[in-house]
């Protein structure tokens, strides 16, 4: 640790603030908004909720700080948050209106923060004057980025009326039901500003004593990373709740976190400090490969594109200082070595491992039985110094899926069914482990597995994990062990010791399907929880672009459901529809050497498959695949579909399966794996 953190002046905020400013509501109501900016004040009924007008639910980070504007990484951003807001189908608030309007406080309603990790969301807001986020429930990156920022937050809507008489509030209010840490982390300001005084001795560490228990295979993991009263990792036992550091066993970030992290830590700890244990780090060069192919004229006139460039720019050159691992941009073409996650659980991830990562999908990792999770540019530069991560052991759901799945279900449409319940879209699984289990389950390929706990980003949850068995070690000797000749079945066998949940552990909730209930399914534009069987369909849904790609659908076997329905149309004499156009991008170049081993990029192109190299692309409007009209509709195999990510456009979540069949038939369809060969509509 450098030295001279160490002599730091390190105070706590007082026990009291007083918010001036005024309260933007967050309404479902655009006119309400405009009124709002245009100076007005909004009454508010704290005693009588009824009469206040409806507030938006689901507000996500693309909303708050659309992607192309996350290139920058200074004060600039204080100009841009909810520009990507939307609300009666119109985006009303424009560059600025945030900021000149003087506004201290943000409302809204449920599961506010959804979607990704960019912390640059929070510190837009931080940066126009906001410092404090009320909500129903706040999701935890989100939250964990405002709180380590200095960003207030609060369930509490009652806090309005006294914002609004001038009265100081307690910060207690701010830091009741938190964890002793979490506490600290509020009260002095900052995630930064606590761990310097948690390096000068200053803060009180509660030391964890919880008695041997039965534990789920996360509390387990927990158990193992979690750093004890000797300053090592490993701990007895945990239980929900417990909170500390816990020490993590690889550290990534990407080129739209990277550079902002870089500067954190230069400005903060020096420019000749060097980060702690370099080799467990790894960097990416992955979302932004392709982006100077969609970007519009008026971005580029506003520089976004060089900006983007020097995110690319700033990450190498960090990178070499630091002797870090930089998966970069291909040497011979354009494209990436691969999606950091694609490339995690290819490399570098083990079972039991505990894993942090500047993307709400970290989690993807899951699928071999590590604890990963997504974290934001302050928790990254701040493990760059520590090696650990403030955790607090999250409660569990267990997800049961019994039976056998029928042939055209893959486990996107598991994770679209299970995004749809009630439990999850009214925010209850929100910061919960989200472990799978059941036959239906253990059935899935370790490449499906993944689909299942990437898209626990999806859901709110803090991971998603399944046990590792068989096929973990199979997929372990057989995708490592090329890289990893010490690999073998021996070793692989040693790391999944113990790592299922005992007998007895406990669950916030047990929800349980039947895979023979559930049909192929698609989510309705606008946000992944809206899904709904394919048959359900009133009319046909024609599509203009079809979508197969990205950490969630651009691994081996989701290759492999592509090539399966084209190679089937293409026998019936069918290509994709000429009224559609179909992009298939690899994860990995792993995965793009697998397609070609099987033979499938001569199938991909025969069918009329446009085939690109990895990059995230589409999915974070960077990329071929993207909408450029509000009227255009597509079908996608990515993970997210909230308003403006991947274009303007109508855009309906889908399986491997269904996105090819569709591309085919040019509508929204089911792919029938039967004896007839046929694409219907059921």
């Amino acid at each position: 640790m450098n030295n001279s953190l160490l002599d730091r002046k390190i105070d706590k905020r007082p026990d009291r603030v007083l918010l001036k400013g005024r309260i933007l509501f967050l309404t479902e109501d655009p006119e309400l908004i405009k009124r709002q900016l245009a100076g007005e004040d909004l009454p508010w009924d704290t005693k009588n909720p009824a009469n206040n007008p409806k507030l938006r639910d689901d507000i996500s980070t693309d909303e708050i700080t659309p992607a192309h504007y996350c290139f920058y990484f200074d004060e600039t951003l204080g100009e841009i948050p909810y520009l990507g807001l939307k609300c009666g189908g119109v985006t009303p608030i424009g560059r600025g209106d945030v900021k000149r309007g003087g506004f201290v406080a943000a409302v809204s309603g449920k599961r506010r923060g959804k979607g990704s990790s960019r912390e640059q969301s929070p510190y837009a807001e931080m940066c126009a004057g906001i410092k404090l986020v009320i909500a129903e429930n706040i999701e935890r990156i989100y939250k964990q980025n405002c709180q380590n920022l200095g960003v207030l937050t609060s369930t509490d809507f009652s806090l309005i009326d006294k914002i609004r008489a001038g009265e100081e509030i307690a910060l207690s209010e701010f830091t009741k039901g938190e964890d002793e840490i979490t506490r600290q982390v509020i009260e002095y300001g900052g995630l930064f500003p606590f761990n310097v005084a948690r390096m000068q001795k200053k803060v009180f560490l509660p030391p964890i004593e919880t008695s041997k228990r039965p534990m789920t295979i996360a509390e387990k993991i927990f158990a193992r990373n979690m750093i004890n009263e000797n300053g090592e990792a490993g701990v007895a036992s945990v239980k929900p709740g417990d909170s500390g550091f816990a020490r993590a066993d690889l550290r990534f970030s990407h080129e739209y976190v990277t550079p902002m992290a870089a500067i954190f830590f230069e400005h903060y700890v020096g420019k000749d400090a060097k980060v702690n244990d370099p080799a467990s780090i790894i960097f990416f060069r992955d979302h932004l490969t392709f982006l100077d192919e969609v970007i519009s004229e008026e971005k580029k006139k506003l520089g976004l594109l060089d900006l983007a460039t020097q995110l690319k720019l700033k990450q190498q050159d960090f990178a070499a200082k630091q002797g870090i691992k930089l998966h970069g941009e291909l040497k011979d073409r354009k494209g990436s070595e691969g999606i950091c996650h694609s490339i995690v659980l290819e490399s570098y991830a083990l079972p039991g491992q505990l894993n942090i990562g500047s993307d709400s999908h970290t989690p993807h990792v899951g699928a071999i039985g590590c604890v990963a999770f997504g974290i934001g540019t302050t928790d990254v530069f701040n493990g760059w110094i520590t090696k650990d991560v403030r955790v607090k052991v999250p409660e569990s759901v267990r997800v049961v899926i019994r039976g056998k799945k029928h042939a055209n279900v893959t486990a996107k449409d598991f994770i679209l069914k299970i995004l749809s319940l009630d439990y999850v879209r009214s925010g209850k699984a929100l910061a919960k482990v989200m472990e799978y289990a059941g036959e239906a389950i253990e059935e899935l390929s370790v490449d499906e597995r993944a689909t299942m706990t990437n898209m626990a980003a999806e859901i709110g949850g803090f991971t998603g994990i399944v046990a590792p068995d068989k096929k973990a070690i199979d997929f372990l000797v057989e995708r490592r062990g090329r890289l990893d000749k010490t690999m073998d079945r021996k070793k692989a066998e040693s790391m999944i010791e113990d790592l299922y949940s005992d007998p007895g552990a406990q669950y916030a909730q047990v929800i349980e399907l039947d895979a023979a209930e559930i049909t192929p399914m698609v989510a309705t534009p606008g946000d992944p929880g809206n899904g709904k069987y394919i048959r359900e369909l009133n009319t046909p849904v024609p599509v203009e672009i079809a979508y197969g790609g990205t950490c969630t659908a651009g691994k081996n076997e989701d290759m492999d459901m592509y090539a399966a329905v084209l190679a089937d149309a293409l026998k019936r004499g069918k290509r994709v529809a000429d009224s559609t156009k179909f992009y298939i991008q690899f994860g990995s170049q792993e995965t793009r050497d697998y397609c070609v081993r099987k033979g499938y990029l001569e199938i991909f192109q025969k069918a009329g498959a446009h085939v690109i190299e990895p990059s995230c692309g589409a999915c974070i409007n960077a990329g071929p695949g993207v909408s450029t009209r509000p009227d255009q509709v597509v079908i996608s195999a990515q993970n997210r579909n909230f308003p403006g990510r991947s274009g303007p456009g109508q855009m309906y979540l889908a399986s491997p399966y269904t996105v090819a069949a569709s591309a085919v038939a040019g509508y929204i369809v089911e792919y029938e794996p039967s004896e007839k060969k046929e694409l219907v509509v059921t």
